[in-house]
């Protein structure tokens, strides 16, 4: 079922045709492109290139220019427009110059973690050296006790969500000394859902997580992302108490 068919489907059925108020018909618009001023670094070219992705969105390349100079953004475009190599190309590109780079995933759902997990290993596929460079790993409620040791030793990209952050990782940050003072990246995605007192209670675990970094000389950038916050550099600013590129 394609996206027309869908949408046709919720007009015409009775069980959603009255719960919908409004419809806008949106006209196509033609992509923009960019050009990074550096070329990524190798594999990644080529990876980009076998998924069909021989070029990057302008939104892409700004966010990735940003990154590489070390200033926290937040991305905030349409719904399947990308956002997700906003943040894991960067990633994966220091994570192949440096070795010991290390990335944090926030993400406010265990699902949520599970897609992007996949995500990321769909790049690894039959590739060796981004194999070799990255080694993403689950830490939330779900993970076995067997795995955990594992991942703080090994591990370099993290994905996990706000409360596993609170209750599993910062009480222990001595047990993560080796991956938090290597932590150069903290990615927030769907920021939109830190909101009220959730969002205030999200942003004082940040503020500790900065600290927490700072102690083992570490000062990571934030990258996040959201496709339907109306105040992205406001709301981000007041999450993470630093100024961001939008």
């Amino acid at each position: 079922m394609n996206v027309r068919e869908f949408l046709d489907r919720l007009l015409t059925s009775p069980h959603t045709r009255k719960s919908i108020a409004h419809v806008k018909h949106l006209a196509a618009r033609p992509a923009r492109y960019g050009r990074l001023k550096q070329p990524l670094a190798d594999p990644l070219p080529a990876v980009l290139n076998a998924r069909g992705l021989a070029e990057l969105y302008t939104h892409q390349v700004q966010a990735i220019e940003q990154i590489r100079d070390s200033r926290d953004v937040v991305v905030v475009t349409g719904t399947a427009s990308g956002k997700t190599l906003c943040y894991n190309l960067p990633v994966m590109e220091d994570c192949l110059r440096q070795p010991q780079t290390a990335a944090l995933y926030l993400f406010p759902t265990k699902a949520l973690c599970q897609d992007q997990l996949g995500t990321i290993q769909d790049f690894l596929f039959g590739q060796p050296r981004l194999s070799d460079a990255l080694r993403p790993a689950i830490y939330d409620g779900d993970t076995p006790t067997t795995n955990r040791r594992r991942i703080k030793s090994e591990a370099n990209v993290v994905l996990t969500n706000p409360d596993m952050l609170h209750v599993g990782i910062l009480p222990y940050h001595a047990k993560w000394g080796r991956f938090l003072s290597d932590l150069k990246f903290i990615v927030i995605d769907e920021v939109h859902t830190y909101r009220g007192i959730f969002g205030a209670n999200v942003a004082g675990v940040l503020r500790r997580l900065v600290r927490v970094c700072r102690h083992y000389g570490a000062e990571p950038t934030f990258i996040c992302a959201s496709a339907t916050v109306a105040n992205p550099g406001e709301l981000t600013e007041r999450l993470i108490a630093r100024p961001v590129a939008v």
